[in-house]
């Protein structure tokens, strides 16, 4: 159904492939917009944004460990590092 298709990256001028597979897979999540730009350049987009964020300091309500989140704690809610939080998940 879906055949590979070449495309030009909006950011760099770079032609890449848009695969059959991504094709399929957009199309079950939705997503009917073709991606505007390669894969290099959307990791280094998605890098610029998370190391722009604004990252709070907490300790862990499990173990005590200092540790950093993407959003500000409330103080009505526990807030857990990573591991603790991942554990808990599992």
């Amino acid at each position: 159904m879906y055949s590979d298709k070449n495309l030009v990256c909006k950011d760099c001028g770079a032609e890449f492939v848009f695969t059959a597979g991504e094709q399929e897979f957009y199309a079950e999540h939705g997503l009917s917009n073709e991606p505007l730009r390669c894969h290099a350049c959307r990791r280094a987009r998605k890098q610029k944004v998370r190391a722009e964020r604004e990252m709070f300091e907490i300790v862990c309500a499990k173990c005590g460990r200092v540790d950093t989140i993407p959003f500000e704690p409330g103080h009505e809610k526990p807030v857990y590092c990573r591991e603790c939080y991942a554990d808990m998940k599992s």
